[in-house]
């Protein structure tokens, strides 16, 4: 195995403020849907989903060469996600003795848009055999559009699985991640069993597919138990702006049971901003989403009070293995989606548990730190 590491960069895309937000019902097959219409894929799934928690098996034919992997994540953020994700899938690679060159690249998410399309560039000169990807914003559904038009490269595009009808025709090599919608079921029944006809507010990261799917589907979820929004504000995905934005909505509204964050970076935005705030007469609980280290500590520390723990190790998996079963000209048995499991972490969890659910979650990232 060689490993390059070129500059490290990133990227968080899909369909748009209007693209995604307004649209997403009808652009994008929610899981439901999506087996429902291509019933056939139950079955590839559930096979594969064993490969994926089953021991490692190696390649079964010669490779001829190396093959390159380039990726363009959102790593600049407080969520190990991106990091275990690579973490995790090299582990793998090495288990199945795939010979390979990787290229990372990490940025900011939701922005750097015209860098992003720099790496696509650099991308297509490389000409790899595998891109990894992901999708949040809406000038980004161009992007992937142009690089699924090329065929020159297997796109493999992270972090969301609900397919995107107007590229079925000509799909992704795969989509991979762990479903936002049905992470936040969990949260949303943590949040109603604690707190039933709740007032609350909500912070979104930037406009986007991840806002739309964890934060607009979190409020029509709340909406038919009766909770009661009282104010949301988007950010830039960053701590910095979550604070503010957490700062902005305390000035109107400090009667709140709790408010829901988007992501990581925006969970500890809104602790931040709460701590700030001494004339806080109660507590106002927080939410995390994904489950990272950094958050479990929280967990752990009373800092937030719940978050949804994705198994972030099965992600890297699950790319390994599709990557092994193409080069063995198996490209038949790989789903178009891999969503795996979450667990529902609060502040009560014994450590012991905890220390479980991470032995499992970060199978092999945890042996890479």
């Amino acid at each position: 195995m060689k490993l390059n590491f070129s500059l490290l960069a990133g990227l968080f895309l899909i369909a748009s403020t209007g693209f995604a937000q307004s649209n997403s019902s009808s652009e994008y097959w929610s899981l439901d849907e999506f087996y429902q219409t291509f019933p056939e894929q139950i079955k590839l799934s559930s096979d594969f989903e064993k490969l994926v928690q089953g021991q490692s098996q190696p390649l079964s034919v010669e490779q001829d060469e190396e093959i390159r992997i380039f990726v363009v994540y959102p790593g600049h953020q407080v969520s190990d996600y991106w990091r275990r994700s690579i973490a995790s899938l090299t582990a793998r690679l090495d288990e199945l003795n795939i010979r390979y060159q990787i290229y990372n690249h990490y940025t900011r998410p939701t922005v750097a848009v015209e860098q992003q399309q720099r790496l696509i560039e650099k991308a297509e000169r490389y000409q790899p055999d595998y891109f990894i990807f992901t999708l949040d914003v809406s000038e980004h559904a161009n992007l992937i559009a142009h690089v699924l038009e090329q065929h020159k490269m297997k796109l493999i595009l992270q972090n969301i699985t609900t397919p995107y009808k107007a590229w079925q025709a000509n799909p992704p090599f795969m989509y991979v991640g762990f479903d936002h919608v049905e992470g936040t079921k969990l949260l949303h029944s943590y949040f109603t069993q604690h707190y039933p006809k709740a007032r609350y507010g909500l912070v979104y990261r930037s406009p986007g597919y991840v806002s739309e799917m964890r934060g607009d589907s979190f409020i029509r979820m709340q909406q038919a138990t009766g909770a009661q929004l009282v104010d949301s504000h988007y950010s830039d995905a960053s701590k910095h702006s979550a604070a503010m934005a957490t700062r902005d909505m305390l000035k109107e509204h400090q009667q709140v049971d709790f408010i829901y964050a988007c992501s990581t970076d925006v969970a500890f935005g809104i602790t931040s901003a709460l701590a700030r705030e001494e004339q806080l007469t109660h507590k106002i609980a927080v939410n995390g989403w994904g489950g990272g280290e950094k958050e479990l500590d929280a967990i752990l520390s009373g800092e937030l009070d719940v978050t949804v723990m994705r198994m972030n190790d099965d992600n890297g998996v699950a790319m390994a293995e599709a990557i092994k079963l193409d080069l063995q000209g198996q490209a038949k048995l790989i789903p178009q989606v891999f969503s795996g499991d979450f667990k529902l972490v609060d502040k009560r969890i014994h450590p012991a548990k905890l220390e479980e659910y991470k032995k499992r979650a970060f199978r092999y990232s945890l042996a890479s730190e």
